[in-house]
């Protein structure tokens, strides 16, 4: 059962560091339009999702984080849906906790705020985990999932199904944004 378990950690760390590996080599992108579509299959409101594109284009530029990353985890998150609520309590786009997104002195309920604190939250999480080796950017989705806490206690991805569900999903979400670039 460990073997599996260490087999399934290696193939999520693998899905999304080569994910981010091939987005990192890409030139002169496209993003606003693979963001535009991604978004667009959630929600159809033209004006919503040009908000939405434009708010991750900008915190991805203010606070130096992909915007690929940022698109793939609120995909994830809420699915673009200014409203969302989790049985825990997160909310919006990003699903931030309120004690997070107090924590980074934003307004989850707010839209822009809420984009904010989940790139602030992500960009931390990077940061923290960035000397763990080439998986790094896969425990920093973990951590964004789980809690940094949890990724630490576990030295990497812990096995809870929720968080290797997540770190999938985020990471199919990142490789279906690289094609729309690519195409």
């Amino acid at each position: 059962m460990k073997l599996l378990n260490i087999g399934r950690k290696f193939l999520i760390a693998a899905i999304l560091s080569l994910a981010l590996m091939i987005g990192g080599e890409a030139e002169a992108v496209d993003y606003y339009s693979a963001i535009y579509q991604t978004v667009n299959r959630y929600n159809s409101n033209e004006v919503e999702c040009d908000w939405i594109t434009r708010a991750i284009l900008y915190a991805s530029s203010e606070y130096q984080v992909d915007p690929i990353l940022i698109t793939a985890i609120m995909e994830a998150e809420s699915n673009f849906n200014f409203h969302a609520t989790s049985p825990v309590g997160a909310v919006g786009l990003m699903q931030l906790m309120p004690s997070t997104a107090a924590s980074l002195g934003v307004n989850p309920h707010n839209p822009l705020e809420n984009i904010i604190g989940g790139t602030i939250y992500i960009k931390n999480q990077i940061g923290r985990f960035k000397d763990w080796g080439e998986y790094s950017v896969t425990d920093a989705v973990a951590a964004y999932n789980a809690g940094p806490g949890a990724v630490e206690k576990h030295g990497g991805v812990p096995n809870y199904s929720e968080t290797v569900n997540y770190v999938i999903k985020v990471a199919r979400n990142y490789k279906s944004l690289l094609t729309l670039i690519q195409s």
